[in-house]
């Protein structure tokens, strides 16, 4: 973890471009320091997807170009408040910015949350760690 979450009606698909947005948020994560300068994020822990909603219903339903675009952000606990708050705000400049032309054309609803565990239960099984790890090694 951390991974983000990108939830959109499916009516924004066309004008979103959100492969981009994707890779914009992961490198944005990615580039992310805490208070000492330090990466927030492994890069190996990063993940960004994006699940259109076919069915939706948006504000009263007085046009199908209403749309909805929901991030969630959830990482694990040991991360400072400071660093939290800074995380969310780069995160939300880089979604502004990739909305912006968006925006300025049709009605649509944005949210961007960052959530912080306590997790029930936390399996990491996969290798992209070690992979990350073994690269950085080799230079």
């Amino acid at each position: 973890m951390p991974h983000v979450t990108i939830l959109y009606t499916s009516n924004l698909e066309a004008d979103a471009d959100m492969p981009a947005l994707c890779r914009r948020l992961a490198d944005t994560m990615i580039a992310a320091r805490d208070e000492a300068g330090q990466p927030v994020f492994p890069v190996g822990g990063v993940r960004v997807y994006a699940h259109p909603s076919t069915h939706h219903a948006v504000a009263d339903g007085s046009s199908d170009d209403h749309g909805f675009v929901y991030i969630n952000l959830r990482m694990a606990r040991g991360r400072s408040p400071a660093t939290q708050r800074s995380v969310g705000e780069a995160l939300a400049e880089a979604t502004r910015a990739h909305f912006g032309p968006l925006l300025a054309r049709r009605a649509f609803g944005l949210t961007l949350q960052v959530d912080e565990g306590p997790e029930v239960y936390d399996a990491k099984l996969g290798n992209l760690h070690a992979h990350f790890a073994q690269r950085a090694k080799k230079g």
